[in-house]
């Protein structure tokens, strides 16, 4: 992710700002992907902070117009943890227009997001038919840390799901194209298998005792499905790691160039092994801290092969087909 200039004065501004360390309110134009003083801004500024323009007075921006449905404000902490969804959502929306998706240039379908919050019983999260459903009760660290541990998920963030759910999203939209679909059964295996029976007996008994050799994540190995959008979502991990570290200035010698830029790198083993070499050593500054692995995979030669696919036909973006 960017580090943005000020641009009514010095200093930078980071992605969720809503005004300059001066105080000027300013608001994030995903278009240009510069921040402006003066524009009319999203009509959610002051219910979940935010920061993105609109394209007139009183409308939504591009990312909240995507919400049709916003968690019941009644229920305990909805809005709070609803703008931290939404936080997340903008930072994943824009992290993969570098590739041109779902910009105004991409003339195929966005996605329709329902945002809920837990009630009596917890609002579950999928994809169908182009709807994103996201549980917002998962941006409370409690709730989320909890969850992380019943499933035995090591990573589990806002960020994270917005990734994996969208890239499923990506699939569907992706599978309008039978040379996709050829491609995609040959390196992940035919998704028409049955979806929720494969689920049950992955969450009954576990997934294959052999799964790292294989997939990234042991959800990965569930289903075909599941299995992409976890690679895809892994994908966009490691490209904003790399991209993050090098907007905000860091040097490192597995860098292939000054200001090289991570989303226009078309060699996805060098994308991938510089991204995961700074992973590791950014591992290595949290455990001085006390804090867990920012990234704690280990990817195999079959997971390379696999983020390869993903890069391929995401990096063409919405623009390729």
């Amino acid at each position: 992710m960017y580090v943005f200039s000020n641009p009514v004065g010095s200093g930078t501004i980071w992605f969720h700002n809503l005004t300059t360390a001066e105080g000027t309110p300013v608001g994030y134009d995903p278009q240009a992907r510069a921040f402006i003083p003066v524009a009319p801004f999203c009509a959610n500024r002051e219910i979940i902070s935010c920061n993105w323009i609109a394209h007139e007075e009183g409308a939504l921006c591009r990312s909240c117009a995507m919400t049709r449905l916003a968690p019941d404000p009644k229920l305990p902490n909805a809005i709070s943890n609803w703008a931290d969804t939404e936080a997340a959502k903008r930072w994943a929306l824009d992290n993969l227009g570098r590739w041109h998706w779902f910009r105004p240039e991409d003339s195929g379908t966005r996605p329709i997001f329902h945002m809920l919050a837990d009630g009596l019983t917890p609002a579950g999260m999928g994809h169908g038919d182009g709807v994103i459903t996201i549980s917002v009760s998962e941006a409370d660290p409690v709730v989320r840390v909890t969850r992380r541990e019943a499933l035995d998920e090591p990573y589990r963030t806002m960020i994270g799901h917005m990734r994996h759910e969208i890239a499923h999203m990506l699939w569907w939209r992706l599978s309008l194209r039978e040379d996709f679909l050829i491609a995609f059964r040959e390196m992940f295996g035919d998704e028409r298998t049955d979806y929720t029976a494969a689920l049950k007996e992955h969450y009954h008994q576990g997934p294959p005792s052999d799964w790292e050799m294989f997939y990234l994540t042991s959800y990965a190995s569930a289903h075909p499905h599941e299995d992409w959008a976890e690679t895809a979502a892994h994908l966009l991990h490691l490209t904003d790691i790399a991209d993050s570290f090098v907007t905000t200035g860091l040097k490192s010698p597995e860098l292939p160039l000054h200001n090289w830029d991570p989303y226009s790198e078309p060699d996805c083993g060098l994308l991938v092994h510089v991204a995961t070499t700074l992973a590791i050593r950014i591992n290595h500054i949290n455990r001085s801290m006390g804090l867990s692995d920012i990234y704690p995979f280990v990817l195999s030669e079959t997971a390379h092969r696999k983020l390869a696919f993903v890069h391929n036909w995401l990096r063409r973006g919405a623009l390729g087909f």
